[in-house]
C-alpha cells in the first residue's frame, strides 16, 4: 500500500509561482509511475505531468514549458509551477502506480492523495 500526501497549494496572482509537494510512503515498485493531476468542480480530472522510475517525464500541452515535475531519492514528488494563470485554479492531486509506461489518464493509477488547492487570481 502507498500513502500520498500533497502540500504547497495556496493563492497567487497571475504570473506567480508555486511548488507543490507530494510525500510518498509505503510499498515501492521496480517499475512505477507518479503523476500530477488537477480537477475543477464539474469537470474530469486532468493529467498534467508524469515521471517514471527511469526519470522519463511527460507533460500535457496545457502546462508544457510552465510546469516541471521532479522527484527526489526518497520518491517524494514535486511540481514546480511558473507563470500561473486563472485557468490553473483547481484541486491538485498526486498519484502513483506500477503502470509504466506512464499515462496522463487517471485509470492506470492505483494510489491517490487527497489534494491541495491552488487558486490563481487575475
Amino acid at each position: 500500500h502507498v500513502q500520498l500526501v500533497e502540500s504547497g497549494g495556496g493563492s497567487v496572482q497571475t504570473g506567480g509561482s508555486l511548488r507543490l509537494s507530494c510525500a510518498a510512503s509505503g510499498r515501492t515498485y521496480s517499475k512505477w509511475c507518479m503523476g500530477w493531476f488537477r480537477q475543477v468542480p464539474g469537470k474530469e480530472r486532468e493529467g498534467l505531468a508524469t515521471i517514471d522510475s527511469r526519470g522519463i517525464t511527460a507533460y500535457a500541452d496545457s502546462v508544457k514549458g510552465r510546469f516541471t515535475i521532479l522527484q527526489d531519492n526518497g520518491k517524494n514528488l514535486y511540481l514546480h509551477m511558473n507563470n500561473l494563470e486563472p485557468e490553473d485554479t483547481a484541486m491538485y492531486y498526486c498519484a502513483a502506480g506500477d503502470n509504466r509506461p506512464c499515462s496522463l489518464r487517471t485509470a492506470p493509477y492505483a494510489y491517490w492523495g487527497h489534494g491541495t488547492q491552488v487558486t490563481v487570481s487575475s
